[in-house]
């Protein structure tokens, strides 16, 4: 599978296009705005677009995902159906943020934890890791080593906590029983930042660093 991010809105919201070598087949994972420069790389490597994927339902992950469905004919994937409370409250959120004007949606599908989904040839395999919002969910890709973990972890950091429906503990039980069994080998793309490996993030994440859990 390869990978492009994509960073978009003023969140610089992790944005990532996925797509499988064999087919050429794509995915979207988070299209929270700026879609223009989504599809732009859509059409830079001859893709075709077959589904979007969403962690969870903060705007700045899902802002552009209904209109980026309704212009390209697009099922919406997810979150798990514990984030419904956010993805209703998208004007709302629009209007706190200052983001485009956002309508409210029902994704085509919810996910479940050990769920998969296909990109062409490429599996996606599903865990769901509530703490930063109710509902959120990870995606990873055994073949690859790599995980699209949304807002649960970044390099050096972890989710935020003081949403209605967080949990800072159910947040640190996430990364540690479903995120660090996937392997250290394992290369994550976070919702926001840099990129990092479960092994650096088990050795100096000042949240979540092994010696700190034991």
């Amino acid at each position: 599978m390869k990978y492009q991010i994509i960073p978009v809105t003023p969140f610089q919201q992790n944005c990532s296009l996925v797509w499988c070598e064999q087919t050429l087949q794509a995915a979207v994972i988070d299209p929270g705005g700026d879609l223009d420069r989504i599809l732009d790389a859509v059409h830079e490597h001859g893709l075709s677009l077959e589904k979007i994927l969403l962690t969870h339902g903060h705007i700045d992950h899902v802002g552009g995902a209904a209109k980026l469905a309704e212009q390209q004919q697009l099922p919406i994937i997810g979150p798990h159906e514990d984030d419904k409370m956010w993805l209703e409250q998208l004007p709302i959120q629009s209007q706190k943020f200052g983001f485009p004007a956002s309508v409210a949606f029902e994704p085509s599908q919810y996910l479940q934890d050990g769920d998969e989904v296909t990109v062409g040839n490429s599996v996606l395999k599903v865990f769901h890791c509530p703490g930063h919002t109710p509902g959120h969910v990870v995606f990873w890709s055994a073949a690859d080593k790599l995980a699209f973990v949304g807002d649960v972890l970044f390099r050096g950091s972890i989710g935020r906590t003081d949403f209605p429906g967080s949990s800072y503990q159910a947040l640190i039980d996430s990364i540690s029983n479903k995120l660090w069994p996937l392997g250290n080998d394992t290369r994550f793309v976070p919702g926001h930042g840099l990129m990092s490996t479960f092994a650096e993030e088990r050795q100096n994440n000042p949240f979540v660093a092994d010696q700190l859990l034991q």
